[in-house]
């Protein structure tokens, strides 16, 4: 159990900064859906779903790689100083192509009319790719604590920004326009909208930037031609996994505009969809923590040898399964109180929700399932997973947004995504027991997931009492305290006010 704990702690503070920082850059989309229309918020999460798999491009699976050869690699630091060097070349070289073809790119997308939201996006992308090195780097080095201060300064500053310039900044052009004429009126003052969204992030990755200058300085810079090579044949299927798998967690955002002639409306619909899936994001932020200290845990735990190392694994897994379906319960018991942080214009959406946050669950028990093609440097079968992951959930999308049709075809996509991320969870886990065997405690997970079922039924029909919400919450909380209770008795763990006895 030390290794269990250790990746608890280290999950506690990756997710403290992902899920705080997350919440709190969540805590924007109201401010973004009061104040703007569904179909100009739709520019904003479709732009953000294609910068989401440009990133997956220019970061192609070294920081994978990374963790993979450093832990095996008798200099680690010129395993680092390679990947770095690498990812710097592609990036500068991704700026400069976008540049030189913006308007091509800009009208392939379809918004020809803005090129300047494509360039700050492509460049923000090119950036963030090249500093999840270093921050591959800090997670290395178990330096849990730089890396969320970090990261939590790049979300502090992007809300400030974005507070600055979508309210500070309007009040200031109504009362006193000298004190800010000088930058705010060149792109268009409040007439800019949206951009000054991106102009924030913006800023607020090259801050990030800077930051990381000691971790970029400071290493002995050494290239390797021959270990680059190596890293490229482990991880280059490992980027086409990592871009099926992107397009395919994006994919309704991406797919719905190219389905329907009328693009305000489709527009529209990706701004309800996306502001509801920002819901389901919790499930998404829990993922990513677990991901960040899961990574190096498992080929840490690799170079080790002993009886406890796959128990360590499927250890990993029950507890990944049992506080996910927690989630999942805490977001639907509080989902009426939720939606009111979105504008009643987007709650036609709010059906989404629960099919997401499941597609979510399914797609982390599918990565964590995914060790063993990692482990045995089969990262190839990854990538077929992925790419058949991808294919179902683009034909699915193909097949029910348009058949749903306007305004509700948004739900094809959340069903597309659950029964994908299903499959591919099935498929991981059938070609995982041939290769990599792990005595996975199949039953009890079952017994959690059909006990948060019965939750999730019981739960739902406290709603036929409307007049009654104070009681129908007071039920729910204790049904997820029992929840807790349950799982704390049955993996003896300590309950509160309660201590181990001395052995």
């Amino acid at each position: 159990m030390a290794g269990i704990k250790a990746l608890a702690k280290e999950t506690a503070i990756y997710g403290l900064s992902s899920i705080i920082g997350r919440f709190l850059n969540w805590c924007l989309v109201p401010l973004y859906v009061w104040m703007f229309p569904t179909d100009e918020y739709g520019i904003v999460s479709y732009l953000y779903s294609f910068t989401a798999v440009a990133l997956v491009i220019l970061t192609y699976g070294m920081e994978t790689g990374f963790f993979r050869f450093a832990s095996k690699h008798d200099r680690p630091d010129t395993v680092y100083t390679t990947s770095l060097l690498s990812v710097a070349s592609t990036s500068l070289l991704a700026i400069f192509l976008l540049s030189l073809f913006l308007q091509p790119v800009s009208a392939a997308i379809k918004l020809p009319g803005h090129t300047d939201y494509v360039w700050m996006l492509g460049v923000i992308v090119a950036l963030d790719a090249f500093t999840n090195i270093p921050f591959a780097y800090l997670r290395y080095k178990k330096r849990a604590l730089r890396f969320a201060s970090i990261k939590m300064l790049n979300v502090a500053l992007n809300i400030g920004l974005n507070l600055f310039f979508l309210l500070l900044c309007p009040w200031l052009c109504k009362h006193c326009p000298d004190l800010i004429s000088w930058f705010y009126s060149i792109p268009g003052g409040d007439s800019y909208g949206i951009g000054w969204i991106f102009v924030a992030n913006f800023i607020s990755t090259v801050v990030v930037l800077l930051c990381l200058l000691p971790e970029m300085t400071s290493p002995r810079y050494s290239f390797d031609g021959a270990l680059l090579r190596r890293m490229l044949r482990y991880s280059w299927p490992l980027l086409i996994l990592g871009v099926a798998g992107i397009m395919s967690q994006n994919m309704g955002q991406m797919v719905i505009p190219y389905l329907f002639d009328d693009q305000k409306a489709a527009q529209s619909m990706v701004g309800i969809y996306g502001a509801n899936i920002k819901i389901a994001i919790i499930m998404v932020m829990f993922t990513q923590a677990f991901r960040y200290a899961y990574e190096p845990f498992i080929f840490a735990q690799a170079g080790k040898s002993g009886e406890d190392k796959p128990q360590a694994f499927c250890d990993a897994m029950k507890f990944f399964v049992i506080l996910g379906l927690f989630i999942f319960l805490a977001v639907m018991f509080y989902l009426p109180v939720i939606k009111r942080f979105i504008s009643p214009a987007y709650w036609d959406g709010l059906d989404v929700v629960p099919v997401m946050m499941l597609a979510e669950l399914c797609c982390g028990v599918a990565f964590n399932l995914s060790l063993w093609y990692k482990l045995t440097d089969r990262t190839e079968w990854g990538m077929y997973m992925s790419v058949g992951c991808f294919a179902v959930m683009l034909g699915l999308n193909l097949l029910l947004v348009p058949a749903i049709g306007i305004p509700g075809g948004f739900m094809g996509s959340a069903w597309a995504a659950l029964i994908s991320y299903a499959l591919l969870m099935a498929v991981s886990w059938i070609a995982g027991r041939h290769y990599y065997p792990l005595p996975y405690q199949y039953k009890r997970m079952g017994a959690y997931a059909l006990l948060a079922a019965l939750m999730y039924a019981a739960g739902g029909e406290l709603l036929l009492f409307p007049d009654m919400m104070w009681c129908t919450y007071t039920v729910r909380t204790l049904m997820l305290v029992l929840y807790l209770y349950l799982v704390a008795r049955y993996e003896h763990l300590p309950l509160p006010g309660h201590r181990r006895r001395a052995r």
